[in-house]
């Protein structure tokens, strides 16, 4: 879209949201939801110039619960601003990265709470830990995210790990019918039980990144590596570094013994971190056999069949 100059020289032009967003909310029913969508350009060259920031370009194809934009600050510095979809998770967000204040994760520049939007110190999205060697990526991952795990501020918004995984996520409103059900029904009660003893004494409650895998951790020049896009909640380490286990399952699904593979991976995980290797293998499990019920439902049957395999593996 042809840009608008400012008289200092900046652009404003309207940023128009991607298709991948546009999708995403193409159901969503009139509320704030549909408001905040039809509201986006106007918020955004509100914004700017607010912020005194110079446009690029938005991220595509972006996620399914937020615009981002790449600005530049008035003195040049580049950034990321971020304008999430209204909920309680944009709450969380910013106050996941305010306590962290840099240290392991993008650092939050500015907040407007009337919007939601967050101003992000800006990372390479190009660049993440995925493109390592798994080794390599495993390795830096792990080191990356022990730094998220702090005790949470006094008075905070976040959920817990029983919320999470209870009413609207538990895994066995999930399982489908037919005959593959008959086949998951195992796993599917392997995790429910997991998760009622995981819960009945959890080890610590520490600020959890909540959505943390390889993709998540970009490069950047105040540290090699940092994290972006937290779903912050609070609980035990282990629920939280579930995800890492899982990251790149189809690597070991296409090697020998992948098995012995998977069950290596969680304790070679579980060791470098000091977590318990049976409470990290029973949180994977729970959370391979959860992920793997969702993507059937959604219709993605090769990837649902991997994540339960890999459950089948540990």
């Amino acid at each position: 879209m042809a840009s608008a100059p400012q008289p200092d020289g900046r652009d404003t032009a309207p940023f128009h949201p991607p298709k991948r967003l546009l999708d995403a909310l193409s159901d969503a029913p009139d509320g704030p939801v549909r408001s905040w969508l039809e509201a986006l350009p106007d918020t955004v060259v509100h914004l700017l110039d607010a912020w005194e920031l110079t446009p690029e370009r938005v991220v595509t194809p972006g996620g399914r619960g937020s615009l981002v934009a790449l600005v530049r600050e008035a003195d040049g510095t580049p950034a990321a601003l971020k304008l999430p979809v209204p909920g309680p998770g944009a709450e969380r967000e910013r106050a996941a990265l305010a306590h962290w204040d840099g240290w392991g994760a993008a650092r939050l520049l500015r907040a407007d709470p009337s919007t939601g939007a967050l101003l992000i110190e800006r990372l390479s999205s190009a660049v993440s830990v995925r493109s390592l060697p798994e080794a390599k990526a495993l390795l830096e991952a792990a080191g990356t995210v022990r730094r998220l795990w702090v005790p949470p501020p006094d008075e905070h918004p976040f959920g817990t790990v029983a919320e999470r995984t209870g009413e609207g996520h538990a895994v066995e409103p999930l399982l489908p019918t037919g005959s593959w059900a008959a086949e998951a029904r195992p796993l599917v009660e392997e995790a429910v039980e997991l998760r009622a003893e995981l819960l009945a004494e959890p080890p610590e409650t520490v600020l959890l990144h909540g959505d943390f895998r390889q993709g998540k951790v970009l490069a950047g020049e105040r540290a090699p590596w940092l994290t972006v896009g937290p779903a912050p909640l609070v609980g035990e380490r282990a629920y939280d570094l579930a995800q890492l286990v899982l990251d790149r399952c189809e690597d070991l699904a296409a090697g020998p013994g992948p098995a012995a593979a998977a069950r290596r991976r969680v304790a070679k995980l579980a060791d470098s971190l000091d977590v318990d290797r049976d409470r990290l293998r029973g949180w994977t499990l729970y959370r391979a056999v959860e992920t793997g019920l969702h993507r059937a439902r959604t219709g993605d049957r090769s990837r649902a069949e991997l994540l339960l395999e890999f459950a089948g593996w540990l």
